[in-house]
């Protein structure tokens, strides 16, 4: 046998030695790997304080491993972000809602999801507080032109410009004054003064001169009149027949002396 033969002979057997041996370190590592794996089972099993530890360690991981894979962070797209949303469907509105949601959406430029969320609402709120839906829509239309945010000079605010600091503790039951800002929230407060008003004067047209701070002055600038305007037109949309699509009218500008009228007014509940 040549010094040749032996060495290729002598690097063959080598080189089945470092596979045997990486074969078995794998082998046992494997099976390392797996009493290590039921253990921690046996233990997140016996112990559900140590599971819940570990559960929040590997969900702060996988939300590190978000931001840096993506560079935003997990709040930023959380999903339930539109559970957050005052929108609704309104092909899921019963046809009479969702024809009103529609005819308010195209009068007053507002998209038809939020819109119909309200309208919703309304109905619902309407059918509690045994007032027409349409009634406290044309309200709101004339008060907010359907802006969440709105607010007057003297301190209404929200969709149903409702006076906050008044009615704070119409609020509290929902967290605080900050939930006038809150679409649907501003909407129950607004209908609860409404219902309070209208009770007051003994008329739907007293109640509303009561609402905007009128009761006890000659001229309410119209308001009572432009209010029970809309609700006859929301009346005919419900009801299927067509009503006509005007451009909405410029907000109603309360004057100065009517606005301080309200405030004493709304102060006295």
């Amino acid at each position: 046998m040549t010094a040749l033969h032996k060495m290729g002979q002598g690097l063959r057997t080598f080189a089945a030695d470092i596979a045997q041996g990486f074969f078995e370190i794998t082998h046992n590592g494997f099976a390392l790997l797996g009493l290590l794996v039921a253990f921690g089972v046996v233990t997140m099993t016996a112990r559900p304080d140590l599971r819940q530890v570990a559960e929040v360690q590997l969900m702060g991981w996988l939300q590190e491993r978000q931001v840096d894979s993506t560079g935003t962070d997990t709040e930023e797209v959380s999903m339930d972000a539109v559970d957050r949303a005052t929108a609704s469907n309104p092909q899921d509105l019963p046809k009479q809602q969702a024809a009103v949601a529609y005819w308010l959406s195209k009068k007053y430029h507002v998209a038809a999801e939020p819109v119909s969320a309200l309208v919703a609402e309304a109905y619902d709120l309407g059918r509690r507080a045994k007032l027409d839906p349409t009634l406290i829509l044309a309200v709101m239309a004339i008060e907010s032109g359907f802006n969440p945010f709105a607010q007057s000079a003297v301190g209404a605010q929200g969709l149903m410009q409702v006076m906050t600091r008044v009615h704070t503790e119409k609020y509290e039951v929902f967290g605080g004054k900050l939930a006038a800002f809150d679409p649907l929230t501003n909407l129950r407060v607004g209908v609860k003064v409404l219902q309070e008003c209208i009770s007051r004067a003994g008329s739907i047209e007293g109640g509303l001169r009561y609402y905007v701070g009128a009761a006890n002055i000659q001229d309410d600038g119209g308001y009572a009149g432009k209010v029970m305007a809309e609700h006859g037109r929301l009346q005919q949309v419900a009801a299927g027949r067509n009503a006509s699509t005007v451009v909405r009218a410029a907000a109603v500008t309360k004057p100065v002396a009517q606005a301080d009228e309200k405030v004493a007014l709304l102060t006295a509940y």
